[in-house]
């Protein structure tokens, strides 16, 4: 018999089993602003709604784009915004696609299923701009929220929807009642009623697409166990769904390769692995 788990915080606490890892967000942020000047064509707060973090970046290929990559961040919903992450867009941006990087309103000032809504809204005004199909990508908590757009309660409209031709939800949630075991519920107020809403692991596909949950192998292991749970849900709803461990990577070092054009994360969220 497997034993419960303990320490529901200890379970989710990526950065203090990582050496280093508070060195972080100062490399995230310094080396997305070099990325930024460094000549790539960059529609910088591009607004989709009236609220201030209602924005997003969209970075453009060199020639037409082949269509559109949604990169949703994470930051377990309270924490972290677009402009650390502008570099992750180049493996996408470098094989010809258009990368949409949102933000969204944090917790405590917004619930997890009002972020649902901001996403939709913010794919739904940059594929107005990106013709072509729509490839949808997010880690940790942003795996939850690309998740989510394809799920049976989707916010997305039928016209965009119909354009999504796959998903990868990086180090992602999709269960989130355990959640309300821990300290984090302080700030995001989950109830049980909101966390199996939100939860995509307890919706059916709205379609069946590609839809991968890749994860790194040296993760905590409640997100293999997620990630594991979640591709094992949907195939069991006969969509094409599948699980990538890759390596010894960490919740960090796993998303690494999304900088890269030919990574086998960027080509696994392109359909060229």
């Amino acid at each position: 018999m497997l034993d419960p788990i303990q320490d529901w915080d200890d379970a989710f606490a990526n950065m203090a089993h990582i050496a280093g890892s508070e060195k972080l967000p100062q490399m995230w942020t310094d080396r997305a602003a070099a990325y930024r000047s460094g000549g790539v064509k960059i529609d910088e707060d591009v607004p989709y709604g009236e609220h201030p973090r209602e924005k997003f970046d969209l970075i453009w290929p060199d020639g037409t784009p082949k269509g559109l990559v949604v990169f949703i961040h994470g930051g377990f919903w309270m924490r972290l915004d677009k402009s650390f992450w502008t570099d992750f867009a180049e493996g996408a941006r470098a094989n010809g696609w258009a990368v949409c990087m949102p933000s969204y309103t944090l917790a405590p000032d917004a619930r997890i299923s009002h972020m649902t809504t901001q996403i939709a809204r913010a794919i739904s005004c940059a594929a107005a701009q990106v013709a072509g199909p729509i490839r949808i990508t997010g880690h940790s908590a942003g795996g939850h929220l690309a998740s989510r757009m394809i799920c049976d309660d989707t916010p997305l409209d039928a016209d965009v929807l119909s354009r999504i031709q796959a998903v990868q939800s990086i180090s992602g949630l999709h269960d989130l009642r355990p959640l309300m075991h821990t300290a984090m519920n302080d700030v995001l107020h989950l109830d049980e009623e909101e966390a199996k809403l939100e939860s995509a692991a307890l919706h059916r596909p709205v379609r069946a697409v590609p839809y991968c949950c890749y994860v790194g192998g040296g993760e905590r292991p409640e997100f293999i166990r997620q990630s594991k749970l979640m591709a094992q849900m949907w195939q069991g709803l006969d969509m094409p769904a599948r699980c990538v461990i890759d390596g010894d990577h960490n919740h960090f070092t796993v998303i690494e390769g999304l900088c890269q054009p030919d990574s086998a994360i960027t080509l696994n969220l392109l359909g060229k692995d």
